[in-house]
């Protein structure tokens, strides 16, 4: 059986940060998929045959065939190279360093301040909010987003001059973060960042698979 026959599923929720940066790497490979619901936030947690396929019961999970892998990076690196379509990884050592710290930044401080301490109090939980947390997370926010912005001061992408697996790692983080209201000064206070992403939310990947919120 050819690699385009076997079947590919992603296992998560539609609106997980997570799954949507998987599942835009499939969509600019061009590599068709279904999304097979786990939701992990359920009483008791994720059941038992997500707990098989990802021990620690995070989303998503990927498998293509009989090929079973989770943790997001792993699977978008996998995505990249065993498929046809635009290389989202650079060539140089330099530049894939540069996606990868982009990506790293992302995920160990942009993503909690941005989506759970702005977006999750402010537009989830409304009027429940505690301004405290999100009043402590604006100096966090614009920390992360002059961090990025630095990343590549000239540049028309996120990590260089190249599209790379780091933009579609960003784009749902950035664009659950939009929905904030404080969000505006803080893009404001970084125009590059502020022109990347109104290119990324412009391409028909974000607009198809990005939060329900931002369509």
């Amino acid at each position: 059986m050819s690699e385009a026959a076997r079947e590919i599923v992603v296992y998560g929720i539609a609106d997980s940060v997570y799954v949507q940066i998987a599942r835009l790497t499939l969509r600019e490979k061009g590599v068709p998929h279904r999304v097979e619901p786990v939701d992990p936030f359920v009483p008791g947690g994720a059941p038992a045959a997500h707990l098989a396929r990802q021990p620690f019961g995070k989303i998503p999970a990927f498998r293509h065939g009989d090929f079973a892998l989770y943790e997001t990076t792993a699977i978008a690196r996998y995505v990249d190279e065993a498929f046809a379509g635009p290389r989202l990884q650079p060539e140089s050592p330099s530049a894939r360093a540069r996606m990868n710290q982009a990506i790293a930044i992302l995920d160990a401080y942009a993503y909690r301040t941005l989506v759970w301490d702005l977006y999750v109090e402010r537009c989830v939980k409304r009027e429940r909010a505690d301004e405290a947390r999100i009043a402590s997370a604006l100096p966090r926010a614009a920390t992360c987003l002059r961090a990025l912005s630095d990343l590549a001061p000239s540049a028309e992408w996120l990590a260089g001059d190249e599209l790379t697996l780091a933009d579609f790692h960003a784009a749902p983080i950035f664009a659950y973060f939009a929905l904030a209201p404080e969000s505006a000064a803080l893009f404001g206070s970084q125009p590059r960042l502020s022109r990347w992403w109104k290119r990324m939310r412009a391409r028909p990947s974000v607009r198809e698979i990005g939060p329900t919120e931002s369509r």
